[in-house]
């Protein structure tokens, strides 16, 4: 009986920690990103940062960029593909990219 319980305490133990709404990066939350941008396969200039802190959920990146951190964890590598507005710098204007980001920090609010 004690192995039984033991096993039913480990298992809703994993079962709560799946479900927390607060697993990963939130909006709100300041992700410290490692980040570089390409287009075509080619890194293009000016898509690169280390160290960088995102808020997200404030906008500051190109719409569709942020959105795509949001349960993102520390440590974690992750593709983010965007297409830039018609208004943005002639060379990238309505281009699809790929950012290949690394998170190497979560600051949670």
């Amino acid at each position: 009986m004690k192995k039984f319980m033991s096993a039913f305490a480990i298992c809703g133990a994993l079962v709560l920690g799946a479900c927390d709404s607060n697993a990963g990066a939130q909006e709100g939350d300041t992700v410290v990103i490692d980040f570089a941008g390409y287009l075509d396969g080619n890194q293009f200039e000016g898509g690169t940062a280390t160290g960088f802190p995102l808020k997200l959920g404030s906008g500051q990146f190109v719409p569709g960029f942020e959105e795509q951190l949001i349960g993102v964890e520390k440590g974690e590598s992750r593709d983010v593909n965007i297409t830039f507005p018609e208004n943005y710098y002639p060379e990238l204007a309505g281009k699809e990219v790929v950012f290949k980001v690394t998170v190497q920090d979560i600051v949670k609010e």
